[in-house]
């Protein structure tokens, strides 16, 4: 199952849209919502959720620290991977909480941060 967390109402129609294209019809659900707002509902339908994955508008760089501290926080998977895609001049950060970033990989422009709840 796969959620996709967007804001937008005309970018989650572009989601919904794409995924008809790609004759994808179900096993996904699209929650237009701001980010952390989201996570609420992220920890009632998907608890167990193995990725994360992050991909803001790069110009909204305190998007990040505000995400990754409620994920921290969140109940979550305790075992979850969090991705975050960024600038590649851009350093989101070490830890927010719990989560420890374990590796960085940068290509291009840019980059993707991995976390991991510490301990």
């Amino acid at each position: 199952m796969v959620y996709f967390v967007e804001s937008s109402k005309h970018a989650a129609g572009l989601i919904q849209t794409n995924l008809r294209s790609l004759g994808v019809s179900d096993r996904f659900e699209i929650l237009q919502n701001g980010t952390v707002r989201a996570i609420g509902d992220l920890e009632r339908r998907a608890s167990s959720a193995s990725f994360i994955f992050l991909d803001p508008p790069y110009a909204m760089r305190e998007a990040y620290a505000k995400t990754l501290s409620a994920l921290s926080d969140s109940s979550l998977s305790e075992s979850a991977v969090v991705i975050a895609e960024h600038e590649k001049k851009f350093d989101p950060g070490e830890k927010f909480g719990s989560l420890q970033r374990f590796r960085t990989l940068l290509q291009g422009d840019a980059g993707l941060s991995f976390y991991s709840r510490a301990g």
